[in-house]
């Protein structure tokens, strides 16, 4: 807050100051008053003019500098009146009043928005868990008449099943702390779960399923790292190219911290403009354009649950020839058992 710039806000009270002073001096000349009287006189009013001036000037530096520096400093601005005292001028208690009734009515608002979001979310989850049955009858019907009805039903049933499942950990993934228990788990038994639930396709698509991982144990949500696994799967058989033996390889490779798994396929990979914004939210790229109808949303999904479970993910990829999707588990000695 500049002095020069306060001066002149104030400039009406400053010309009504001197048009008073102006009457001052002429009732005293009009007394026949001593001019060292007059002097005294107008020096006393000038320092008093000036302490009020500078007086209020200071109180309200005071109050806007920190209240300018603690909203610059803050990544929540919003939460700025959690950090200013009342100030003790009058307008800036008005401001302060002002800023307390705004801060609560956004409060109040942001209340009433998560709860209609929290009402809506379980709304889709009942809603999901509802549509699972009549999916599940759909596939037990097929199954049992599995010579009378077209394969492309089953995988359509199996797309739609896979799109609602994206839904519900989608709507999950915010509160994602209260669904998932972190424990040592088997990655193979979960990765054959992922198989089996893909495997007409990769027959179909006449993909070999190659996994060379044995006795590894992570640390992970069985439920959640098996949804991550299978939207990779299901995007390597999407991708496939026509030209080549296709096949699906999972492998495991270990650092001195880390578990990594390599879920690596010989598709057609990922186009280098493209490889940075694949865990974009709705980011479809080249390949989602050109070869199917992508929503985008599987591996912004993948991504967030990883960050969720603490686990790290990365793609490599040379457009024609390969695409490498590497899952890290973080070790911890304490989930080790002891002989």
């Amino acid at each position: 807050m500049k002095f020069s710039k306060y001066l002149i806000d104030k400039y009406i009270e400053i010309l009504f100051v001197l048009f008073g002073y102006i009457l001052i001096l002429m009732m005293l000349f009009a007394f026949k008053v001593p001019s060292e009287v007059t002097i005294g006189i107008t020096i006393v009013f000038l320092i008093v003019c000036f302490s009020v001036l500078l007086t209020g000037y200071l109180k309200r530096r005071r109050f806007y500098n920190y209240l300018i520096h603690s909203v610059e400093k803050l990544d929540k601005k919003y939460l700025v009146l959690e950090m200013l005292n009342k100030p003790s001028f009058y307008d800036g208690e008005i401001l302060y009043e002002v800023l307390y009734e705004i801060n609560k009515s956004m409060n109040e608002n942001i209340k009433k928005y998560e709860m209609r979001l929290a009402d809506f979310k379980e709304y889709v989850e009942l809603w999901i868990h509802e549509i699972k049955l009549p999916i599940a009858s759909l596939t037990l019907m097929n199954h049992n008449q599995k010579n009378k009805v077209n394969k492309k039903y089953e995988e359509q049933i199996r797309r739609i099943d896979d799109y609602v499942d994206q839904i519900l950990y989608f709507v999950r993934s915010e509160n994602a702390e209260k669904d998932y228990l972190i424990k040592e788990v088997d990655l193979k038994k979960i990765i054959n779960t992922v198989a089996m639930r893909n495997k007409d396709d990769l027959l179909t698509k006449n993909i070999r399923f190659l996994v060379e991982v044995e006795d590894v144990m992570v640390l992970t949500d069985s439920k959640w790292c098996g949804f991550i696994i299978n939207q990779i799967v299901s995007n390597s058989i999407k991708y496939t190219r026509d030209d080549v033996d296709r096949f699906i390889k999972l492998t495991v490779e270990e650092s001195l911290k880390q578990i990594h798994l390599h879920i690596y396929d010989n598709g057609i990979g990922i186009p280098s403009k493209d490889i940075r914004r694949v865990f974009d939210k709705t980011f479809t790229g080249e390949n989602g354009r050109n070869r199917s109808k992508s929503t985008g949303m599987g591996l912004y999904i993948v991504k967030k649950l990883c960050e969720k479970l603490g686990h790290k993910i990365r793609v490599e990829s040379v457009q024609n020839e390969y695409t490498d999707v590497i899952i890290s588990f973080s070790k911890n000695d304490f989930y080790k058992i002891k002989d």
